[in-house]
């Protein structure tokens, strides 16, 4: 039964991500078929293609390795004439120089045509280098002087761009559209992945609600353990440590707190701050058992605990260690209930996992290395820390696996997992980086702001950012991706985050 529950838990996270996946690419595709992009391909997964059925101008299908997807547009690199790239005199052929009768024919059956005219001169070269006579083999010409790795890598991005035009499409490339509608297109993946955040969210909260902790105790600790003792594993006490407050004042759990020196309170989150403002006084609890109004007298102990964000988990600096301020603490803990609440407060919600994934962000060399340590030490892993695919399907069947959670609170918390990687989703697609979609808006954004100091200094327009010019960054990023993609998923098979013991 534990076996099935852990499957049924993995595939519905599973199917939630596919999902996830499929709409972020329709969060691209439906801005750039509004704004008149020609779309090729609309695709889920990389790979192999495992099935496709064209509609239209585009075919959609699903590949082979689900682990991302994506939009193919026509005219994403602007050709070299627009930009400068190319064409230089050093590296165009001269009259009479190496012209062989086959590329005289090929140019005098490229003329004829005169889209290929038009495709030949916006690309950079003759158009006889689209065609080729009946019966000849194609040839290349030899540049009288290297372009370099860098250079070819951009001029074949290019070429490979160029074959998938065909006439009308002059005024349906990407590179054409306006700066302001070509953001519109990149943010649109990870927008989609923003509202489904936020829908889930949502319906989390409003129809399910979230554990909060009220003024009953739930457990009393004997004595104080630091927050740097107790982070380190230690779970008993020892004779270092100070009396808990609470246990020698008779708080025991079940009891209901209601006022604290005078003050009543209504949450757990007003006692603990009267409480931490007490440090070393003095203090009156009072209280409820089995009916019974009961009054005690305690002193919190002055000591160092976590600094919580506002999703309630400790922070910690850039060493993993923990942040902590001193406060009065009395040593107990809160039991909770299921609260339900508006959709809206969805928004601070996701506001602040959002905040959580860009702070591991910020810090991912980081959190690598420390998962890679804890990997190859056998060292407890950081369970806030970045996961793969697999690491997130281990923690889904981990709690579809736990009989003694209520089957719809284990269902809530599965959906509350895919909601976390469509907002984990959307932040790392933020990153300015190419192949993201953040890299696509630095971009753009970087070309606007170029024309527009040009037109201020009244100099040439500069033309499009010759996006392809970034491909050696962009092969570099995405290899790190891949790296880091591998490292996790091998974290997450011999060394994985375990929510339950």
């Amino acid at each position: 039964m534990i076996a099935l529950l852990m499957i049924a838990g993995i595939a519905i996270v599973a199917l939630g991500i596919a999902l996830s996946i499929a709409l972020h690419e329709i969060g691209h595709l439906l801005p750039a078929k509004l704004f008149k992009v020609r779309v090729t391909q609309y695709m889920v997964g990389f790979g192999p293609t495992l099935w496709s059925r064209r509609r239209g101008e585009t075919e959609y299908g699903v590949k082979a390795i689900p682990l991302g997807g994506y939009v193919a547009m026509i005219g994403m690199y602007p050709p070299p004439d627009e930009t400068g790239t190319l064409n230089h005199p050093s590296e165009q052929n001269h009259p009479g120089e190496d012209r062989t009768a086959e590329d005289a024919a090929r140019e005098d059956a490229a003329r004829q045509d005169p889209y290929l005219r038009e495709v030949g001169a916006q690309y950079g070269a003759p158009a006889a280098a689209s065609v080729s006579a009946p019966g000849s083999v194609p040839t290349k010409t030899v540049r009288s002087q290297s372009t370099g790795i860098f250079q070819q890598l951009s001029t074949e991005a290019r070429e490979v761009a160029a074959e998938d035009l065909r006439p009308g499409d002059e005024e349906r490339m990407f590179y054409r559209l306006p700066t302001w509608k070509r953001i519109i297109i990149m943010l649109g993946g990870p927008a989609m992945n923003g509202l489904i955040a936020l829908a889930l969210t949502a319906g989390i909260i409003s129809f399910h609600g979230t554990a909060q902790p009220n003024t009953t105790v739930a457990e009393v600790f004997e004595c104080v353990v630091s927050a740097d003792a107790a982070d380190a594993g230690q779970s008993e006490c020892t004779d270092a440590d100070p009396a808990g407050p609470a246990y020698e004042a008779g708080l025991r759990p079940g009891d209901q707190i209601l006022a604290f020196n005078g003050e009543s309170v209504d949450t757990w989150d007003e006692l603990t701050a009267l409480i931490r403002e007490s440090a070393d006084e003095s203090s009156e609890v009072t209280y409820v058992r089995a009916g019974t109004e009961t009054t005690t007298t305690l002193t919190p102990i002055l000591t160092e605990r976590p600094i919580s964000d506002g999703l309630g988990r400790a922070q910690r600096d850039d060493d993993g260690a923990l942040i902590t301020e001193p406060v009065g603490f009395i040593g107990m803990g809160a039991d909770q209930e299921m609260v339900q609440e508006p959709f809206w407060e969805a928004g601070p919600v996701v506001w602040e996992q959002s905040k959580a994934v860009g702070a591991v962000v910020a810090n991912l060399p980081v959190r690598l290395y420390d998962v890679a340590v804890s990997t190859f030490t056998s060292a407890e892993r950081d369970p806030d820390g970045p996961l793969s695919v697999v690491g997130v399907g281990r923690i889904a069947g981990e709690l579809s696996a736990q009989e003694e959670i209520p089957l719809e609170s284990r269902f809530a918390s599965l959906i509350s997992l895919v909601a976390g990687v469509n907002v984990a989703l959307m932040v790392f697609n933020l990153i300015p980086l190419l192949p993201l979609d953040g890299g696509h808006v630095a971009g753009a954004l970087y070309e606007s702001l170029r024309r527009r100091l040009a037109k201020l200094l009244g100099r040439p327009d500069p033309g499009p950012f010759d996006i392809s010019k970034l491909l050696p960054l962009t092969y570099v990023v995405a290899g790190m991706l891949l790296v880091m993609g591998v490292l996790l998923i091998y974290a997450d098979i011999v060394n994985p985050i375990r929510l339950f013991e």
